[in-house]
């Protein structure tokens, strides 16, 4: 599905974001004081924006007030979270009850801010225990040191999409595990063509649409910070591997530059032009929704995915990618908590409502009943992500207080190192390390 709101500057989320932590106290859910069962119409921003998503929300807010036919949901689409977070500080009738945000690496925000109220108190009146309903790596993501102030709203896994076509006339019989073969067969399915190429196995530089830090160094188990909540980039070795093993990638696949110039040649990522679709690469680091959509954009080549390839020395823990998702809130400004409990819990909880919008969207679901339920559509490729999803080692960015600014600080070391403006990579890591620890200490 298109993510042009999910893939939509971090930055700027991050600075939204720090103008609202500076005008909400917040309130808690526990606080909630209105009768969900009587008359009222909630406010629900959210951001998806294509028409098969806007198509599915309705349809998933049309079951919604069958069931509860006192509650009238009025719904906005297209919302950044600037716009959220802009009338969130305004307040007042028009502000919205319930949000749903693609951006995870802003829970640490919200939380902290007190911008959307703890749903942990509505949780336990419900008797829900949220243990046992979504996947442990999600739940590190949608709350802040014990703060539940968001929930999973579908869920996003990360892995490889590949050309099986091209395999097959390189001789590659099954996609790489480890990264030494990962290196290697990205090198057999190059193709040079002077300084450009006829074919690119992969575009591993940080600018090639998922191939972003966070993502790659998920394959390593990273632990961002340590027990005592400071920065662990320079301690935990998985970082400099990462760093280490990307920078030889681009190496071996012409450098640097002959790499970015041949990526301005890519058409849109969310089109028909992206490079997988007209074979400029063959492989690529992408989302559940890359395989459908190569497939609507009529490739001829045969599609296959797998997990992204694990670090030689962790291959036994093959299978686990990085995970985010959609994230589902309630203003803590809100005097319709209850009712806009009502909401959430049905999106988020319901397993026909995941599993429905989940096939609507072509997403992982965020609940362990919704991934197991036999209504949910599965084709082979999907599947790919689905195990991904469950798999015990899959991990993700912690919350921070700072939002998302100490994996913008990790991005733009990883940037400098990639083009070699940083070779002593220890010392690099050292040195982010430390301005990480100090913007959070001011965000806090």
């Amino acid at each position: 599905m298109p993510r042009t709101r999910r893939l939509t500057a971090l930055a700027t989320a991050v600075a939204a974001l720090s103008v609202l932590a500076t005008a909400c106290t917040g309130q808690s859910g526990s606080a909630a004081a209105d009768d969900p069962d009587k008359e009222v119409t909630l406010n629900f921003w959210h951001g998806w924006s294509a028409p098969s998503e806007t198509k599915a929300i309705e349809e998933n807010i049309a079951r919604f007030e069958k069931a509860h036919p006192n509650i009238k949901v009025k719904v906005t689409g297209n919302m950044t979270d600037d716009k959220i977070n802009q009338a969130l500080r305004a307040g007042g009738d028009k502000a919205p009850d319930v949000v749903s945000s693609f951006t995870t690496d802003s829970v640490g925000k919200f939380c902290n801010s007190g911008a959307f109220a703890d749903l942990n108190p509505f949780l336990k009146k419900a008797g829900i225990d949220k243990a046992k309903v979504f996947p442990k790596t999600l739940l590190d993501y949608t709350q802040f040191n014990g703060n539940q102030c968001t929930l999973p709203l579908l869920n996003d896994a990360y892995g490889l999409v590949y050309n099986k076509d091209a395999f097959k006339a390189a001789g590659i019989t099954e996609p790489p595990k480890t990264w030494s073969q990962f290196v290697e067969v990205a090198q057999k399915l190059t193709k040079p063509d002077g300084d450009s190429y006829e074919q690119l196995g992969i575009m591993p530089t940080y600018h090639g649409y998922e191939t972003t830090p966070v993502r790659l160094a998920a394959q390593w188990s990273p632990r961002y910070f340590d027990a005592d909540g400071k920065s662990n980039l320079a301690k935990d070795p998985a970082f400099a591997g990462m760093l280490t093993a990307q920078k030889d990638l681009v190496a071996k696949l012409g450098g640097y530059e002959k790499l970015e110039k041949f990526r301005s040649t890519f058409g849109d990522e969310w089109s028909a032009e992206h490079p997988f679709h007209k074979g400029q690469v063959a492989m690529q680091i992408d989302g559940e929704w890359r395989a459908s959509m190569a497939k609507e954009a009529g490739v001829t080549f045969e599609i296959g995915t797998a997990p992204l390839p694990v670090p030689d020395d962790q291959a036994g823990d093959y299978g686990k990618g990085y995970l985010s998702g959609t994230i589902m809130g309630i203003a803590s400004g809100s005097k319709k908590q209850n009712a806009s409990w009502e909401l959430v819990k049905y999106m988020t909880t319901d397993t026909e409502a995941v599993v429905a919008f989940a096939n609507a969207i072509h997403n992982v679901p965020s609940t362990l009943a919704a991934l197991d339920s036999p209504d949910l559509q599965v084709t082979p490729e999907f599947k790919t992500f689905l195990d991904i999803a469950r798999h015990p080692k899959s991990n993700t960015t912690p919350a921070q207080a700072d939002g998302g600014t100490y994996q913008l600080t990790f991005q733009d070391l990883a940037y400098a190192v990639e083009k070699g403006d940083v070779a002593d990579i220890a010392a690099g890591l050292a040195k982010t390390g430390q301005q990480i620890d100090t913007d959070i200490a001011k965000a806090k």
